[in-house]
């Protein structure tokens, strides 16, 4: 494992934000979502893809509170431009679950 310093760690912007909008994305190589996250009136809303379809339905992962990281430089999945990471751990089946907040935060509340 690489040790990074403390300054290194906080360049890193992960920040809560809520799912306000989530969709299927047909174009992608692996089942996934086109995913919406407000994260608060500094940053605004920003989108993503993200393979989470096997423990998250659309109507489960609207509304859910998730920990993004926002400082990424934008990267194009099948044609769609994904603004942030949204941040999760591989389940023993390397099937995505998300890092949530517990309890809800206000969105765009720094990870520190």
């Amino acid at each position: 494992m690489k040790m990074i310093t403390y300054d290194d760690f906080e360049q890193v912007e992960l920040r809560s934000g809520t799912v306000v909008r989530a969709k299927t994305f047909d174009k992608a190589r692996k089942p996934s979502y086109k995913i919406w996250v407000d994260f608060g009136s500094k940053i605004g809303v920003k989108q993503t893809a993200a393979q989470v379809t096997n423990h998250y339905t659309l109507e489960t992962i609207v509304g859910r509170q998730v920990v993004g990281c926002v400082n990424l430089a934008v990267r194009k999945v099948a044609g769609f431009e994904s603004e942030f990471l949204l941040v999760g751990f591989s389940d023993k089946d390397n099937n995505v679950c998300l890092v949530t907040v517990d309890p809800v935060v206000q969105d765009g509340a720094k990870l520190f």
